[in-house]
């Protein structure tokens, strides 16, 4: 395989620092193991930001999120340190990481995690006719 899993999380510039804008990516094939029972549990996460001087590159989330694979954690714990990690990583004006966990036992879990720079307002919604 060429490439592995990492922890490793990479950047680059902002193109556009000036203006707030909101970056969606959606992950519909994260793994992790449930450290109960050792089985996988799967989810799809949707990571929403709003950008300041950084954005992540996407080969690098990719493979970082890869890293858990092999990894037991709650979904509770595993969907706060994730973003942690984005947001140590990007500095992001704000962010919102959504976890939706296949379910198990009949029981579906949702997490939802945000993050907000003290000072950023988000600007007023507009609405079109």
């Amino acid at each position: 395989m060429t490439t592995t899993p990492s922890k490793a999380l990479e950047t680059f510039s902002n193109p556009h620092p000036e203006r707030d804008y909101t970056v969606r990516i959606r992950i519909p094939e994260f793994t992790c193991l449930c450290p109960k029972t050792g089985q996988p549990d799967f989810a799809t996460l949707t990571l929403e930001y709003v950008p300041d001087l950084l954005c992540i590159e996407l080969k690098s989330l990719k493979l970082y999120i890869w890293s858990f694979r092999d990894e037991g954690a709650f979904h509770e714990d595993v969907t706060n340190r994730i973003l942690n990690d984005l947001v140590a990583t990007c500095a992001p004006r704000f962010m919102r990481l959504r976890a939706e966990f296949n379910v198990r036992g009949g029981i579906y879990t949702d997490v939802v995690v945000e993050h907000r720079q003290p000072d950023w307002k988000p600007p007023r919604r507009v609405e079109l006719e």
